[in-house]
């Protein structure tokens, strides 16, 4: 399975923890820190608003629906709730935001270096997940008879010290090659 990881929001990396096709990258490790102007600005009118909430409360102005507003978009924009939840306590918006994986696997494409800008839905990296694999095999017409769908499989590959993987056939192609 392959997953893409898109920057959400435009920005220059300063800092990739990954950097190299095969890494192994676990959801939830950090992947990039990004520095966004957009970003920046977003987390500085979240810091106000709830500067704003405390010392002036809701008279005139309902600060809490500006709060939630400004958390939101936070959210949308890549950020985690602890995330968001620690700036809330700090009241300080730094100028870099890390930026973490949702998905577990070996890095396929790394579209970015430090000191690139990423567009708003650019893929930073692709990652495969390699808990669902495919082999693929040929048997001759004579077998086809035994091979069923939902029957179990062995998978012996010689590059992996003849490991072993069990599985089932999902498919079976009724293409005949005639060599």
């Amino acid at each position: 399975k392959l997953s893409s990881v898109n920057a959400s929001v435009e920005g220059r990396i300063d800092k990739l923890y990954f950097k190299n096709i095969g890494d192994y990258v676990r959801k939830g490790d950090k992947l990039y820190d990004l520095y966004s102007e957009q970003l920046n600005n977003a987390k500085q009118e979240y810091v106000t608003a709830i500067e704003q909430e405390h010392n002036l409360g809701n008279s005139l102005i309902n600060y809490g629906t500006l709060v939630e507003s400004a958390k939101t978009k936070l959210i949308l924009w890549g950020m985690t709730n602890a995330q968001v939840n620690q700036l809330a306590q700090s009241n300080q918006a730094s100028t870099h935001t890390s930026f973490y994986s949702t998905e577990t696997g070996y890095i396929t494409t790394l579209n970015a270096q430090e000191g690139n800008y990423v567009m708003e839905g650019g893929t930073v990296v692709q990652l495969a997940n390699l808990s669902t694999l495919w082999a693929e095999a040929q048997v001759y017409t004579t077998q086809m008879s035994l091979i069923h769908k939902s029957e179990n499989a062995t998978v012996e590959i010689p590059d992996m010290n003849n490991e072993t993987i069990n599985g089932t056939i999902d498919f079976v192609n009724p293409e005949i090659n005639p060599d």
